[in-house]
C-alpha cells in the first residue's frame, strides 16, 4: 500500500512557475516508476511527466522545455517543476506510483492538486 499527498498548486499567472511535490508513505518509494498526469474540464486525464526507479525521465512534448519532473527517494517525495506556465496548463494534476508485480501491477493515485494559471 502506498499514500501519495500532493502539494503546491495554486494560482498563478502566465509565464509564471510553481513547483509541484508528491510525499509518499507506506512504501519504498524507490522501486516505483513516478508520473504526473493532468485533468482538466471536459478532457481526459493525460501523462505529463514519468520518472522511472532507475531515473530515466520523459516529458510529454506540450511541456517539453518547459516541466521537469525529478525525485528525492531519501525523502519519497516526488517532484513537478513547471516552469513558464500557459492558460492550457490549468488542470488538476495528480500524482502516480506504479510497478509490476506477479499477476499485474500496483497502480497507486493521491487525491490531486488545482493549477489554476490565469491573468
Amino acid at each position: 500500500q502506498v499514500q501519495l499527498v500532493e502539494s503546491g498548486g495554486g494560482l498563478v499567472q502566465p509565464g509564471g512557475s510553481l513547483r509541484l511535490s508528491c510525499a509518499a508513505s507506506g512504501s519504498d518509494l524507490s522501486i516505483y516508476t513516478m508520473a504526473w498526469y493532468r485533468q482538466a474540464p471536459g478532457k481526459q486525464r493525460e501523462l505529463v511527466a514519468s520518472i522511472t526507479s532507475a531515473g530515466s525521465t520523459n516529458v510529454a512534448d506540450s511541456v517539453k522545455g518547459r516541466f521537469t519532473i525529478s525525485r528525492d527517494n531519501a525523502k519519497s517525495t516526488v517532484y513537478l517543476q513547471m516552469n513558464n506556465l500557459k492558460p492550457e496548463d490549468t488542470a488538476v494534476y495528480l500524482c502516480n506510483a506504479k510497478r509490476l508485480v506477479w499477476g499485474g501491477q500496483d497502480d497507486y493515485w493521491g487525491q490531486g492538486t488545482p493549477v489554476t494559471v490565469s491573468s
